[in-house]
């Protein structure tokens, strides 16, 4: 079978779509056919070497890609229940440091990792869920806000930014999006309640809209101290990358999130997915092989949904 892997760091050349032998599913696993896998920026940081340079992975011989995947399981392992072979099914990949990620014929992920493909939508559009959707999810409950309270989500019309708009929107959440000023239509569609454009001085431009600032910030585009600005004292911030979080000045409460697979999380995502209101976008999609062209398209900038790779 193919996977994508990279012997060596660099650039998209580095990318290689090598034959492999086919995963095995062990004690607590299933092996899923991929169906569609998303390319998200944290494969272009690990293709890079950015992410082994920051320690978060060792170096190995070959480094598989891919996080996400829509697709069929193949195989069951010992003591899985509630999955069976011929299931539709999204999952997360959530380790750095593995020799086959989600970008391949097939893969073996964790069966809590994994959770039934929303009714409704094609496999494409459902591979773009477990990433960016879990990552909003669980950067809104660390934030801990309640129904009234005002969250700025800079790159709002990003995809993670724009599954945080909507979720946030849904809890009664009153959304101050950040993007840029021709997606504010979009932002607004996805719930916002009010709009900033990306070249405004944030901390002024938002405390203009809400007096002392909001209670929290999702940064979704590393913005970094220009949104912490807009933050009221005592508030909290939500970083979404090592190394983009400010100092926690005013007393603001600030973390970085790691995203981590939750199959059970993922379950409700879908269910909203099914009921109309989590919407999935689609930047566009390309064979296996052209996972190098999907590289440079997402280093470019300015998609609006993800990129998938159909094996």
């Amino acid at each position: 079978m193919r996977a994508v892997v990279v012997r060596s760091f660099g650039g998209p050349e580095v990318l290689e779509v090598a034959e492999v032998p086919v995963p095995v599913a062990g004690e607590g696993q299933v092996r899923i056919r991929v169906e569609a896998a998303t390319v998200n920026p944290v494969d272009l940081a690990t293709r890079s070497g950015a992410l082994a340079e920051a320690g978060l992975m060792s170096a190995r011989d070959v480094v598989g890609l891919g996080w996400d995947v829509a697709g069929t399981v193949e195989e069951v392992g010992p003591g899985v229940t509630g999955i069976e072979p011929g299931d539709r099914v999204i999952g997360l990949s959530d380790r750095l440091d593995v020799p086959l990620g989600a970008q391949a014929d097939q893969v073996v992920l964790d069966a809590d990792a994994v959770t039934a493909a929303p009714a409704g939508v094609s496999p494409v559009q459902a591979a773009t869920l477990p990433l960016n959707g879990l990552t909003a999810a669980q950067a809104l409950d660390g934030l801990g806000l309640s129904p009234g309270q005002t969250l700025l989500v800079t790159g709002a019309a990003g995809a993670v930014g724009g599954f945080a708009t909507q979720l946030a929107a849904a809890r009664g959440i009153r959304v101050i999006a950040v993007a840029g000023a021709g997606d504010e239509p979009l932002v607004r569609e996805l719930g916002a309640d009010l709009f900033v454009p990306r070249t405004a001085r944030l901390g002024e431009a938002v405390r203009a809209l809400v007096p002392g600032g909001v209670h929290a910030a999702l940064d979704a585009a590393l913005t970094g101290a220009a949104a912490l600005d807009a933050v009221r004292s005592h508030g909290a911030f939500a970083a979404l990358v090592a190394g983009a979080a400010p100092p926690p000045l005013r007393g603001v409460r600030v973390f970085t999130h790691w995203i981590y697979a939750d199959g059970a999380r993922l379950a409700e995502l879908a269910a909203l997915v099914e009921a109309g209101s989590l919407t999935l976008r689609v930047a566009g999609t390309l064979p296996l092989e052209q996972v190098a062209a999907a590289h440079k398209r997402l280093a470019e900038g300015g998609l609006r949904g993800r990129l998938v790779l159909t094996p």
